[in-house]
């Protein structure tokens, strides 16, 4: 019996790789929500630039885009994030209000997960007893719902971060068009929009052990359509009179 009372000491192992893998996907969103930012910002700015050279429309458009973008970002994973707690609230309750008053049975619900994973009748029992006088919460949330009650996430700093992060990717491309000569404001801000999607792409595909080169064309790809797509509305506009 010693050797899963052993295994049980190495446990905090898995919790670290678990904070390590929520750090990763706050990054990877965080990447994700500056990719947005520089597609939907430079496809504004680009597309009015396809109407007028001049920098005043330019810069009121592209600053909107900014700002608004980024607080409907925010908003939007707010919104999803406080979803997600809710959620994870009402189960850690119903979990607690089940552990109260019915404890043995959740031993046994414990013991039997542990069966189903592949131990024995008698290491499952033992493991589940002993977990259960560690942290009956804490081992059941684990096992039976995925959750750790010290790990739930907080809406307000997903919002912070998406906002962030949407401003950082937004403000590449305004700069971009901003400071060239008129001429040359759309084929930069091209330029500059490709190359960060491309970064953005690659650090994406990386965090999420995905085939970098795949990851960078997809996005590139996509980006160069809305630009294309942005500019060529922004132009026939242009040329019907209605800019």
């Amino acid at each position: 019996m010693d050797q899963p009372q052993s295994r049980l000491h190495d446990h905090p192992e898995p919790h670290a790789a678990s904070g390590l893998s929520q750090r990763l996907n706050r990054l990877r969103a965080g990447v994700l929500g500056a990719n947005d930012g520089i597609v939907s910002v430079a496809a504004v700015v680009v597309g009015v630039a396809g109407v007028t050279t001049e920098p005043g429309p330019i810069l009121v458009a592209g600053a909107a885009a900014v700002v608004g973008g980024a607080v409907s970002m925010a908003l939007g994973e707010y919104v999803s994030v406080s979803s997600q707690r809710d959620s994870e609230e009402a189960l850690i309750a119903k979990e607690t209000a089940e552990l109260r008053d019915d404890p043995e049975g959740e031993l046994v619900e414990l013991a039997e997960l542990y069966r189903q994973r592949g131990l024995s009748e008698e290491t499952a029992h033992q493991v589940a007893v002993e977990l259960t006088e560690k942290d009956a919460l804490s081992a059941h949330l684990s096992m039976e719902l995925n959750i750790d009650q010290d790990d739930v996430v907080s809406p307000w700093h997903a919002a912070s971060a998406s906002f962030v992060a949407f401003l950082i990717g937004a403000v590449l491309p305004l700069i971009a068009v901003l400071l060239p000569p008129a001429g040359l404001r759309v084929p930069v801000t091209v330029v500059v929009t490709l190359i960060a999607l491309a970064i953005t792409g690659a650090v994406s595909a990386r965090l999420g052990g995905a085939p970098q080169l795949r990851a960078t064309l997809r996005v590139v790809i996509g980006g160069a359509l809305a630009l294309a797509a942005t500019f060529l509305v922004g132009r026939l506009l242009g040329v019907s009179g209605v800019g």
